[in-house]
This record gives structure tokens, C-alpha cells and sequence, in this order.
């Protein structure tokens, strides 16, 4: 009975050391450690920032083509449980946990539950699509450009083939969790010519399905094009052959049967613009 009751405790001991570990490692997961840093420039909260590549003591702005490189978000010192860092240092930057966050409009609203990525507008986030790598967490809360509450400033953005677009600046919720893309589509199989020239086109990166609708419709359009056409080159010229005396009358229709080809692939162009740009 002694060895008995002896195991017993023993075991008792051993789950309240294991329960009180644990418990222990949740809090301090849960807890928002944030370490202190210097910056040249004064950074804004809710700032998405990267470690200055000469100095990992300061902080900057992200920019875009820099995403793999994100550090954190500028937050107020007092947002964090846990601070680290020394009495000089005055931004405060979180790699984890439920903070304000600085984003834009670029890519449409942002729903609660959707990724958030970096936009063209350097430190700013946006609403992540499966083309983007790199994502800063997941939000929170919506953000609405009919949201006055929710909207701060607005900036003007330029695109690759020089066109400008006003997109508005708000802050909301977002758990930041900086990482890959879990919702990132590979493209790898989008030829480079193709890839090219929709985003000349759109102005920004467009989905492989996209582009294979609007390559089908440009192909479908040509290859109709092409055939009437053809066919009435072909035609007019037999006819014109068995028929001298009307060759007035079958130029008109030559130039009838062209204009409606012309029009057929206008059209397909056109409808391949709308496919890539909205």
C-alpha cells in the first residue's frame, strides 16, 4: 500500500508539473512581446516595418518589392504585455498578436478573415490576393472606404503602365502573424510572355485564370476574324473572275464582310482588356 501511494503522488507530482508547464508556455504565447528600436525617420502606428539593412537596432518602412523582409508593425508601448529593449529606443515594433495596422484600399476592401499583405504604398497593408507571398496576418475587423470612421487620409498610386488611382488610408484589427501566403496560387505554369503582357495591360498581377480566358477570347476572335476575311478575299476574287462587269458591286461586299470582321475582333480586344483591368 506504501509503494502504492507513493506511485500516486509521485504521478500527481509529475501532471502538476507538466500542467503548470504548460500553462506557463500558453501565457507566455499569448502574451505580445515587443521589442524597442531607433529609426531615422519618424514611423506612424500601425506601420508595417523592416530592420534597416545596415543597422539592426533601426527600423523603416517596408516597401513592396522588400515583403520578405517584414519585421513587424509600429505599435504604442503600452498595447504590449512584455517590452524589450533600452531607454533610447522609441519605436515600439510587435511580430505578433492583435494590433492596429495601417492599410489601404488598393486591392478593394478588406473583410474580417481575409489575409493582409503590403501594398504599393510603402509601410501601408492591403487585402492579400493569391498572387502575394508574404502576408502580415489575418484581420480582424472590415475595412470600408464608405466607412468614415475607418478611413484616415487618402494617397494617389501610379500603376506599371502609368496609370494613377486614388486609394484611401484607414487603421483596423489585424493578428499579425507574418509568414507565407497560405492561400498563395502557384503560377509557375503561366508562360513569361503571357504573364508580361497582362500585366502591361491590367496594370498589376492578374490571376492565371484570367489570362487564359482573355488569351482564349483574343485566339477564338483572331481565328474568326482571319476566316471571314479569308473567305472573302477568296470569294471576291472567283467572282470577280466569272463576273468582271460587277466589280463595284462585289468590292461593296468584300468591304461589308471586312468591316464586320474588323468589328468582331475590336470587340474581342475590347472584351479582353475587361477580362485583365477589372
Amino acid at each position: 500500500m506504501k509503494h502504492i501511494k507513493k506511485l500516486l503522488l509521485g504521478l500527481v507530482a509529475v501532471n502538476s508539473l507538466v500542467l503548470g508547464l504548460f500553462s506557463l508556455s500558453y501565457v507566455a504565447h499569448a502574451q505580445s512581446v515587443t521589442r524597442g528600436y531607433s529609426s531615422d525617420m519618424l514611423l506612424q502606428k500601425g506601420m508595417i516595418v523592416k530592420l534597416k539593412d545596415d543597422d539592426p537596432n533601426k527600423v523603416e518602412p517596408v516597401k513592396k518589392e522588400q515583403e520578405e523582409k517584414i519585421h513587424g508593425v509600429v505599435i504604442n508601448p503600452t498595447d504590449s504585455a512584455v517590452l524589450l529593449g533600452e531607454e533610447d529606443q522609441k519605436v515600439f515594433v510587435a511580430s505578433t498578436g492583435p494590433f492596429s495596422v495601417l492599410v489601404s484600399s488598393q486591392n478593394g476592401p478588406i473583410k474580417a478573415g481575409d489575409y493582409v499583405t503590403l501594398s504599393s504604398i510603402s509601410g501601408i497593408g492591403m487585402a492579400a490576393s493569391d498572387l502575394d507571398k508574404v502576408v502580415i496576418g489575418k484581420a480582424m475587423e472590415n475595412f470600408d472606404t464608405n466607412d468614415i470612421t475607418k478611413v484616415r487620409s487618402s494617397a494617389t498610386i501610379k500603376d506599371s503602365a502609368g496609370n494613377t488611382t486614388e486609394v484611401k488610408i484607414g487603421t483596423i484589427r489585424v493578428d499579425i502573424s507574418v509568414g507565407r501566403n497560405p492561400s498563395q496560387r502557384a503560377n509557375a505554369s503561366l508562360p513569361v510572355v503571357l504573364k508580361g503582357v497582362s500585366e502591361t495591360i491590367a496594370g498589376k498581377p492578374v490571376t492565371p485564370a484570367r489570362v487564359y480566358v482573355s488569351f482564349f477570347v483574343f485566339v477564338t476572335t483572331s481565328i474568326i476574324s482571319g476566316a471571314m476575311l479569308y473567305s472573302a478575299v477568296r470569294s471576291t476574287m472567283v467572282a470577280m473572275g466569272r463576273n468582271p462587269l460587277g466589280k463595284k458591286a462585289i468590292i461593296r461586299s468584300l468591304l461589308q464582310v471586312a468591316s464586320v470582321a474588323v468589328l468582331i475582333f475590336i470587340v474581342g480586344l475590347f472584351a479582353v482588356y475587361l477580362l485583365l483591368k477589372l
